[in-house]
């Protein structure tokens, strides 16, 4: 295979440019999908249809939900080194996309529980593998000194619209179904629709103005598989060897699955607690909020101090987070303070991590982007994907294991703090190894 083929160059602008404007919606576009199908909505109504058909619904949630993510953690690296071939990455995009809208469409026409799950399963595999395109197309729209400031635009504008508005309509559909005269059932499946709607209307715009700009060269179609095997592995060993490449990914491995776990296990410690569930639902929604102009200013900061240093920051925030969490656990167990000061602490916690939880995996995306050559950018997220999926079971896992063992759920979420100290003890190791490619690269010159 011959070296980049480069159609165009992005142009440094001040102001943001068309494509750079466009990339940013697909995460104003797909973020309801994450809201509203994964997290908010259909997880209770798939479990009450499940429950109600004599099966246990979170049981199979779970299931569905994990195969769904191990396929796309397996398929990641061959899904990015198609994407690198010339004029193949908006193809493959839209295959994924497709998938995921399409599949989320017919779910508000399921009434099976097992269609149900069967569509959903389908629909994340679309979410997730349009994702990763999208993520590889960074360097396709700006240049490398604006990729942090992309890239937190991305998730800013992700988390105050299709996380937010979507959400708080399908909630005004739900709680007044009775006063518009529709079941509670059909408010939902009138979300479900919505979300498939929002989807494709704001990625019009990604479609239509983002393009492949870096490749490689394509072979002939028999040989595409092949061919795509064969770089998806060489691209793995110069990630090994690539040791500043090599330990960031490990770090992120580590402090990304400690992020995960904060966000999954919160409104379930939150109960385990006996902390009234409306108040754990408006703190979460202030999350959202908190993290828009955050993740916007995160990035300003990382373009001032540095990508390295703001992800390290945001790792040293969470691992606050998590003492806060165990002081507030610990201090309902041994009686130290009523649940009056635990809700006050629940909120500070959620302001907290809403500082934080959309700079630090807007800036881990840009810099990653950063490291990597532009023409194997799919590639090369191919494989950060991967990390980023199987990280999702470390630390629930963990969680679980201390809970289990101590009895205390304050002494579990004090546990992932040791998921926060790898990974910083890797982005250290990963420093030193930027510094010393650096240094040679300044003696070569």
């Amino acid at each position: 295979m011959s070296g980049a083929i480069q159609d165009t160059t992005p142009v440094k602008k001040t102001k943001l440019s068309r494509e750079e404007k466009s990339w940013i919606m697909y995460d104003w576009a797909n973020s309801v999908y994450a809201t509203i199908m994964m997290a908010a909505v259909f997880p209770i109504y798939f479990t009450t249809v499940a429950n109600n058909s004599g099966h246990q619904g979170d049981t199979w949630w779970g299931i569905g939900t994990s195969v769904a993510m191990i396929i796309v953690a397996v398929l990641a690296p061959i899904i990015g080194a198609m994407a690198d071939f010339a004029g193949y990455r908006k193809k493959i995009f839209m295959i994924f996309f497709t998938l995921g809208v399409g599949f989320t469409l017919a779910s508000a026409f399921f009434s099976n529980w097992i269609f149900l799950l069967l569509g959903y399963a389908v629909s994340v595999i679309g979410f997730s593998g349009s994702c990763l395109i999208y993520d590889s197309f960074l360097s396709e729209v700006t240049t490398p000194e604006r990729m942090d400031k992309i890239s937190g635009y991305g998730f800013a504008f992700g988390y105050i619209g299709g996380s937010t508005i979507p959400f708080l309509i399908s909630i005004a559909l739900i709680s007044l179904h009775e006063t518009l005269g529709i079941t509670e059932e059909t408010a939902i499946r009138i979300s479900v629709l919505m979300t498939a709607v929002w989807w494709v209307v704001f990625t019009i715009p990604f479609l239509k103005n983002v393009r492949q700009s870096y490749s490689i060269e394509k072979p002939e179609s028999f040989a595409l598989f092949r061919a795509a095997f064969s770089s998806a592995w060489d691209t793995a060993k110069k990630i090994f060897k690539d040791k500043k490449v090599f330990f960031f990914i490990i770090a992120y491995f580590f402090y990304i699955d400690g992020v995960g776990t904060v966000i999954s296990m919160a409104t379930a410690y939150g109960n385990t607690l006996g902390l009234d569930t409306m108040n754990m639902v408006l703190a979460l929604l202030v999350t959202q909020l908190v993290a828009f102009p955050c993740s916007i200013w995160f990035s300003s900061l990382a373009q001032r101090f540095g990508s390295l240093s703001m992800i390290r920051a945001a790792v040293f925030e969470y691992m606050l987070i998590c003492l806060v969490g165990f002081y507030m656990g610990f201090g309902l167990e041994h009686d130290l303070f009523g649940m009056g000061t635990a809700v006050v602490l629940f909120w500070v916690l959620a302001v907290l991590v809403g500082t934080v939880q959309g700079g630090i995996q807007a800036i881990s995306r840009s810099y990653f982007c950063q490291m990597i050559p532009p023409e194997n950018s799919g590639e090369y997220f191919g494989f950060f994907d991967i990390f980023g999926k199987f990280a999702s079971v470390l630390g629930p896992l963990l969680y679980s294991l201390v809970g289990l063992v101590t009895g205390s759920p304050s002494y579990a979420i004090l546990s992932v703090v040791a998921l926060f100290i790898v990974g910083l003890v890797m982005l250290g190791i990963c420093n030193k190894h930027s510094k010393a490619q650096a240094a040679q690269a300044a003696c070569d010159k």
